[in-house]
């Protein structure tokens, strides 16, 4: 598994907005209403288990939560089930809303 950075993320989607990768944010409803990360796909980390198949297997996929630790078991368990381009957000949410948009609600 891969990490990025706030700020390595936020390049990584600016240089190549069409190619950008799949940000799944694996955090709680009520989470993802309060502050999310532009085109992110909510799928709470409890779901994942069934609903692997709404997800590319051969796609960059990078794993958001608030602070990084429920996005990187997600990580791991989505390399156990043969999914190749894994990546996890260090800082989660919290540390874009630092790093990249002040303007975003924490919590």
């Amino acid at each position: 598994m891969q990490h990025l950075t706030a700020p390595e993320l936020a390049a990584l989607i600016a240089e190549s907005p069409d190619s950008a990768p799949v940000l799944l944010d694996v955090r709680e409803p009520w989470e993802y209403q309060t502050c999310q990360i532009a085109g992110s796909v909510s799928i709470p980390m409890n779901t994942i288990p069934v609903q692997l198949e709404q997800l590319d297997k051969d796609a960059h996929i990078v794993c958001v939560c608030h602070h990084g630790a429920r996005s990187m078991r997600v990580a791991h368990f989505l390399e156990a089930n043969g999914f190749t381009q894994v990546t996890n957000l260090t800082g989660g949410i919290h540390a874009w809303a630092q790093q990249v948009d002040p303007a975003m609600p924490t919590y």
